[in-house]
This record gives structure tokens, C-alpha cells and sequence, in this order.
């Protein structure tokens, strides 16, 4: 077989091509989960009865529900027949005794309609026992609540070199979550066939994990239960772990009363009983050269889970991975935890833990480069990684000199230095608006950070007609990912992308998958779908080179047709072949397999390679600031990002939009905020709707948005040479924050830190600008003393010389 990374003559991949569903998805014509609910006869609807209180044990009496018409039935602990939790650590009881946050679904009503199914919910009596609840990570900490293992990245001596460091700066730097707000809200449809085996619908990114819990809470066994996921409505994350025990409420209501169920949340339940991203509170200090070189850093990470562990402990260890971002830190100690607090359990989330580790540095170079008197492009420049040098786990820094390379190509594209002198102009000349110009890179590690979920399964079925049928284990949820593997399919077997069709992910037809997450679904899918093309490929190519006359080493196929070397006459159609290969009893079907190699990590030891490659990225963005309300604009955007040798470019080039937007929103617009009071309300979320939970939208979009691809960056180690995209952009938002931060020192004199608050809101960004005028008029002041002083002592110099004579 050929090498992972090769690519034949007119390859499908590396060409744009449109969304496999894109058609569907602008007429309204693509169907999701709960579409599929609203065309099954004779289905009932669940609905949550939600804890109004942060903490409590709860007393339940359901039997109100029963007098409203239309209620079927009410699901409790006691109608569980196998296990009582919806997770894989047992922490999350399906049914709790013990309301953990405001808006967990204490039980479940099914009814006839959704109506009937709410007013049921609503007739449920529940009494409180308030406990003591934690709201914020620092009520946690201050409680040392805590779960999980912690976990602690070192290198070097931090504690000697810190002593040893000419400047040491200390801090706190805090940043709050990010609510997932895909369209499709959480959807599962469940049906019991006459065989006793359960069909679930699910929006998952992780079908098999959500069979597995489904089995675990019927008490039987996966092979009783197959889950499809059609395709998802965007899930960023928050589809990884949460769909689980959504989909087993609705086939414990099949199970029970015979009928499907459908599950769909409604925008309000949705945000306020599911998962967010990580909040983290981190404590640092940090010592530098006088020129600007990292020496050491000390660091304590706090990441807020919620009320469960759900994914928090890799969540974590990612974080701890990626605190140095593409910067050489000689001497680490970061020391990471996960408080438990009273709120959702905190999931994935685009980028899981990468960003906030990423955070921490940049927000220490961006606070202490005007402190240093060293512009903030040039440290950052700089503490690049070099080529030879490894990360504080222990990776090489493969590539290292990408970095340079994508930043310098961005400075000369973008005319970064010439803008940087037009901005200095113009804020010399407008007292009350400023702008700022800010570059930031990102070196973002590809694999799970668990070993055993690097593998992918694939089902290649061709038929005698010449058409094929893929079956992966990757699911869709907007990503382009079933697009991707069209694309490999059709390169592997030599046909036109039009001959190839794609089915629904599905758990009885490729086993024990992992789920699509980590950036990794075209890296372990594409392998496992390129290794099963190329088997079926290997068997027809000795069926044309009989019929070819030639070797079967010199059969080519090619736009769908088969062709040998030394027969110029000849020349079959794919079609030709494959009838001709079942004639003479061929297998044409394939089961294909990949596992990626050469990683090794110890998690315990929070030391080895836990990545198959780094993707790197840089971004300079440019801002405009109004110093009267700290309301702002992205004035222009130019991106060069490393995605290898991109098997799809424009699916690639609308990712990196995406994720670059979607990052602006998390550090400069959304917010999350709970109710931190003693009264009734406590722990509840007070963003439930897009109405105060501010999003992105086409007014927050760069006025100048550029886009560029870096070129001959073949990755040698992944699927025609591609990498991944869905989650490194991610973090190239970071030059937005940054930009701010130089806008807001422009209103003083540059030499001070800048601490900005986060998310870097308007008013977030008002309050910093105040005190930056703040310090400056004490600037100011301190100045015009000292210069009285000088003038006073330079005119009394005579006086006491004519004295003394």
C-alpha cells in the first residue's frame, strides 16, 4: 500500500469542493434528530423537571403529574434497571437524590405532546433541603473543594531560576467559560424494535460512548443498542460527553412504556443544564531577562468543572500542555486542580483546555513587555521555540522553525510594521480614539491526550455497479468531515468525487469509535477509509491487470477509469471492473483500520508524546477603540495557518474564519454569569438566552478579513499529507485581546501594564482604559513634582553660593 502522506497524479483531495450537505442545509432540506422525531408515529416527548436550587437533597412526589392529561409516564431512579448514572466515572446519576446546580433535571415526563409533557413536569412537588453550595472557583478554592487528580508539569529548577531572574512579575489571571450555543439544541429519538433491540438517534459526536451508556443504564448489553448520528447542528464539544444520559432517558422511556421518545432541550434548558468551557483561575509569577527572555515559571491552574468530572481531568492536563504555546520556557512548575462547584459540569469545548493554557502565557507576555520597554512583537519574537528544543512534557518541537517562518510571512503580507507607524500617528493625533496592532502565534499539539482513542474504523462496500459506499466512524456536525473523506475515498480508488456517496455514522456498522473531537476526525477516519479503498483497490488491480494484459503493479486508476502501463489501447471503466471482479468472486468490501503511531505519554508523570504532530498559526489583528464607553471594532484580520497539505482548502480556510471568530467571542463578548447572592436565586444561571448571553454576529466580523494558507508544509505522518484545522485557529484570537490591550495603553503612556479584564467586554475594556488615565495622570503628576523640584533646587543654587561667599 502507499505511504500514508503520498498523493497519486490528479488527486480529488487538495481541491475545493462544496459541503457534501450544503445544498441540503441552505433549502431547509437537511433533516437532524429531532426532525426525524416529528415524522415517527406515534412518539412521546420527555421533559426535565429542573432543581430551582444550587444544593440540595431533594424529596419527590410525581403523582401530581399523573392528573394532567396526556402524561404517560413519569421516569424515576426506581425505573432504572441497570446503572443510575450517565457518565463513565459514575459521578452523574441519571436520577439524582441530590439537586447539584440550579436547572438539573431531577426526573423526566413523557407525554403525549410536548405540552402535555411540560404542564406534567410542572405539576411535580419537590421539596428542598438546602446544603452548601459553591458558585465561583474562588468560593471552591476558598473551600478546597476540589475533584479529580491533579496534576503537575515540571522542568528545570522554577524555584532557583526565579531567584536568580533580574525582573519577577506576579499575578493572577482569571477568564471565565463559553457557552457552546450551536444551533441544533441536544436531540435524541429512541425506538424499541420487535426484537427487543434499542435505535437511538442521537446528536453525538461520540456514538459509541453514548450506546455504551445507554446499554450500561438498560442493563444489556452494546450489541443490543446501535446509535446513529445523522448529522449535528454545530456541537464544538458540547456534544462529546453531554448526549449521553439524554439518550438513555429516551430509551429507558421506550423501554418502559413501548412507544419512541424524542428528547429535544429547548434553548433555555439547553444552557442551563449542559456543560460549558472551563473557567480557570490561575495564580503566577514569572521571571524574565532584562532583554525579555523567559527564565522560569511558576503556576497554579484552577479549572472550575462544575459539578462532576465529565472531561475536566484531560481538559486539564491539555491546559498544562499547552502553557507554553510557541514559546521556550526553560525552568517550569505548573501545579494543576479542578474545583467542584455548584454549577453544570463543565465539558469540551473547541479546543479543550488548549486555549486557557494558551491564555496564561500571553497574558503574562502582553502584561510585562511594557514594563520591560520591549515591544510586545519582539518578546514574543523573541522566546520562540528553536529548532532541537522540547516542550516542559518532554516532546521535540517537531517543525519548530514553521513559526518563524508563518510570522515573518505575516509581518511582510499584512505590511505589519508600516501599519504599526500609522497607528502611532494616529493616536498622536486623536485623544479619545485609539487603535492597536498586535501579532500572536499558536503551536497547538494533534491527538487525544487518551492513547487508545487515536484509532478509526472504516466500511468500504463497491459495488458491481462501480459505485461505493463509505462507513466511517467520524460524525458531521458542519465540519466537512464526511466531505474530507468523499475526497480521500475517491483519491484512493481513482474515481471522481461524484461516484462516491457517503452513509449515516452508525455504531452497527463501525465499531468502537472514538469520538470526533480533538481536531482529529480527518487524520483517523481518512487513514482508516484511504487503508480500506486501497485494499479493495489492491484486489481489483489484479482483476483489470488480467484483463489489461499488464502486471498488476502497473494498473492505474484514474477519473474513474483503470488503465495499464505498456497498453495504451486499453482502458476500462471502474464499473468494468468491479462487475468483473465479482464474476470471478473478488471481495470488493473492506473493513479499514488506522492507529496513529509513535505516541507515548505518562500521565501520571505528565511526560512523553502525546501528539502526532504540532499545527502552527499566527494572526495580527488591528482595533479601533472609543475611550468614552471602551465599545471597539476589528478594523482587519490577516491569518497565515499551518493545515499541511489541506486535503479540502476551502472547508479549511471557513474553519479558520470560524474558529478564529468563535474565539473572539469567548475572550472579548460572551459572558456567563451566575448568581453569586445568598437569596433564593443563588447558582442560577443569569444568561439563559441569546438575549443576554452576547454571541458574534456580522456586526463584530472584521472589516478586512485575509486568509492564507501555509504552503509546502506536507505532514508526513497524516492522511495525504494533511493536518488538523477544527481547533488550533481557535486560539489565533488572541491577537484580538492583545490588539485591545495595546489600544487601551495608547491612552497612557505605553510604559504600564495593562490588565484587562476578561472577557474583554466594553465596559471590561472602559474600566481598563480609566485606569491606565488614571495612572497616567499620576505619571503625569510625579513628572511636573519632580520637575519643580529640579527647577526649585536649580534656582537656589546661586542664593546659597552667594551665602557662603
Amino acid at each position: 500500500m502507499s505511504s500514508l502522506a503520498d498523493r497519486p497524479a490528479n488527486a480529488v483531495v487538495g481541491f475545493p469542493a462544496a459541503h457534501e450537505s450544503a445544498a441540503l442545509h441552505v433549502t431547509g432540506a437537511a433533516m437532524y434528530t429531532d426532525d426525524l422525531a416529528a415524522e415517527t408515529a406515534g412518539v412521546l416527548t420527555a421533559w426535565p423537571v429542573q432543581s430551582t436550587n444550587a444544593h440540595a437533597r431533594v424529596t419527590i412526589d410525581v403523582s401530581p403529574a399523573y392528573e394532567v392529561p396526556g402524561v404517560v409516564r413519569v421516569l424515576t431512579a426506581d425505573d432504572v434497571p441497570g446503572i443510575n448514572d450517565a457518565g463513565i466515572k459514575h459521578d452523574e446519576p441519571l436520577f439524582p437524590s441530590e439537586a447539584m446546580f440550579t436547572g438539573h433535571a431531577l426526573v423526566w415526563v413523557l407525554g403525549e405532546t410536548q405540552e402535555a409533557a411540560r404542564l406534567g413536569a410542572a405539576a411535580v412537588e419537590v421539596a428542598y433541603e438546602p446544603l452548601p453550595s459553591y458558585v465561583t472557583v474562588r468560593d471552591a478554592i476558598a473551600a478546597e473543594s476540589f475533584q479529580g487528580i491533579a496534576r503537575t508539569v515540571a522542568r528545570g529548577d522554577a524555584a532557583a531560576a526565579m531567584a536568580s531572574a533580574p525582573r519577577v512579575f506576579e499575578g493572577v489571571t482569571e477568564f471565565g467559560g463559553q457557552e457552546h450555543f450551536y444551533l441544533e439544541t441536544h436531540a435524541s429519538l429512541a425506538l424499541r424494535d420487535s426484537e427487543g433491540q434499542y435505535f437511538v438517534q442521537c446528536s453525538t459526536q461520540h456514538p459509541s460512548e453514548t450506546q455504551e451508556i445507554v446499554a450500561h443504564v438498560l442493563g444489556i448489553s452494546s450489541s443490543e443498542v446501535t446509535v446513529q448520528s445523522l448529522r449535528m447542528g454545530g456541537a464544538f464539544g458540547g456534544k462529546e460527553m453531554q448526549p449521553h444520559g439524554f439518550a438513555a432517558i429516551a430509551a429507558l422511556g421506550a423501554k418502559l412504556t413501548g412507544r419512541p421518545v424524542r428528547l429535544r432541550l429547548n434553548r433555555t434548558q439547553d444552557i442551563t443544564m449542559t456543560g460549558k468551557r472551563h473557567p480557570f483561575h490561575i495564580s503566577w509569577k514569572a521571571g524574565f531577562s532584562e532583554d525579555g527572555l523567559i527564565q522560569a515559571l511558576e503556576a497554579t491552574l484552577t479549572a472550575d468543572g462544575g459539578w462532576s468530572i465529565d472531561l475536566s481531568e484531560p481538559v486539564l492536563g491539555r491546559a498544562l500542555c499547552h502553557l507554553d504555546n510557541a514559546y521556550w520556557i526553560p525552568n517550569v512548575h505548573a501545579d494543576g486542580r479542578i474545583a467542584k462547584t455548584n454549577k453544570t459540569s463543565q465539558t469540551a469545548f473547541r479546543g479543550f483546555g488548549g486555549p486557557q493554557g494558551v491564555f496564561l502565557i500571553e497574558d503574562i507576555l502582553g502584561r510585562v513587555a511594557p514594563e520591560l520597554g520591549i515591544d510586545p512583537t519582539i518578546i514574543r519574537e523573541r522566546n520562540f521555540y528553536r529548532p532541537g528544543q522540547s516542550t516542559p512534557y518532554g516532546q521535540l518541537v517537531k517543525d519548530a522553525q514553521r513559526t518563524p517562518l508563518i510570522w515573518n510571512q505575516l509581518k511582510d503580507e499584512s505590511d505589519f510594521d508600516a501599519r504599526q507607524l500609522e497607528i502611532a500617528e494616529f493616536n498622536r493625533t486623536h485623544a479619545d480614539t485609539k487603535r492597536g496592532l498586535a501579532i500572536t502565534p499558536v503551536k497547538f499539539g494533534i491527538s487525544f491526550n487518551f492513547a487508545a482513542f487515536n484509532q478509526a474504523g472504516a466500511l468500504v462496500h463497491v459495488y458491481k455497479d462501480g459505485s461505493v459506499l463509505i462507513n466511517h466512524g467520524g460524525t458531521e456536525m458542519g465540519q466537512g468531515l464526511h466531505t474530507k473523506m468523499l475526497q480521500v475515498a475517491a483519491t484512493a480508488l481513482g474515481l471522481e468525487l461524484r461516484q462516491v456517496r457517503l452513509a449515516p455514522t452508525r455504531t452497527d456498522k463501525v465499531p468502537n469509535t472514538s469520538a470526533t473531537a480533538a481536531s482529529s476526525g480527518a487524520d483517523l477516519n481518512g487513514g482508516a477509509v484511504k487503508n480500506a479503498c486501497e485494499q479493495i483497490r489492491e484486489r481489483m488491480a489484479k482483476v483489470a491487470g488480467r484483463l489489461l494484459g499488464v502486471d498488476e503493479r502497473d494498473v492505474r486508476f484514474e477519473g474513474g477509469f483503470v488503465t495499464g502501463l505498456g497498453n495504451r489501447d486499453g482502458r476500462l471503466s471502474f464499473a468494468e471492473v468491479a462487475n468483473a471482479a465479482y464474476l470471478q468472486r473478488v471481495q470488493l468490501w473492506a473493513a479499514g483500520y488506522y492507529r496513529t503511531e509513535g505516541l507515548h505519554w505518562n500521565p501520571d508523570l505528565m511526560q512523553g508524546s502525546p501528539f502526532k504532530y504540532f499545527a502552527y498559526g499566527a494572526a495580527a489583528t488591528e482595533v479601533e477603540v472609543d475611550g468614552f464607553t471602551g465599545a471597539y471594532r476589528v478594523r482587519r484580520v490577516d491569518i497565515v495557518h499551518d493545515v499541511g497539505d489541506s486535503l479540502s482548502p476551502m472547508l479549511d480556510i471557513g474553519q479558520i474564519e470560524g474558529a478564529y471568530v468563535q474565539g473572539v467571542g469567548w475572550l472579548t463578548l460572551e459572558e456567563l454569569r451566575w448568581d453569586e447572592s445568598d437569596g433564593p436565586n443563588r447558582g442560577r444561571l443569569q444568561t439563559q438566552s441569546a438575549s443576554t448571553y452576547k454571541l458574534p454576529s456580522f456586526s463584530e466580523m472584521p472589516e478586512e478579513f485575509n486568509v492564507r494558507l501555509c504552503e509546502n508544509a506536507r505532514e508526513d505522518g497524516a492522511v495525504y499529507g494533511s493536518k488538523a484545522v477544527g481547533e488550533p485557529p481557535f486560539m489565533l484570537a488572541f491577537s484580538a485581546r492583545e490588539a485591545l490591550r495595546v489600544a487601551v495603553g495608547a491612552f497612557g503612556q505605553g510604559r504600564r501594564a495593562v490588565e484587562l479584564g476578561s472577557p474583554a467586554t466594553p465596559e471590561a475594556v472602559f474600566w481598563a482604559i480609566e485606569a491606565v488615565r488614571a495612572e497616567a495622570s499620576i505619571d503625569a503628576d510625579a513628572a511636573e513634582q519632580g520637575r519643580t523640584a529640579a527647577e526649585a533646587a536649580a534656582g537656589s543654587l546661586p542664593a546659597l553660593a552667594g551665602a557662603e561667599a
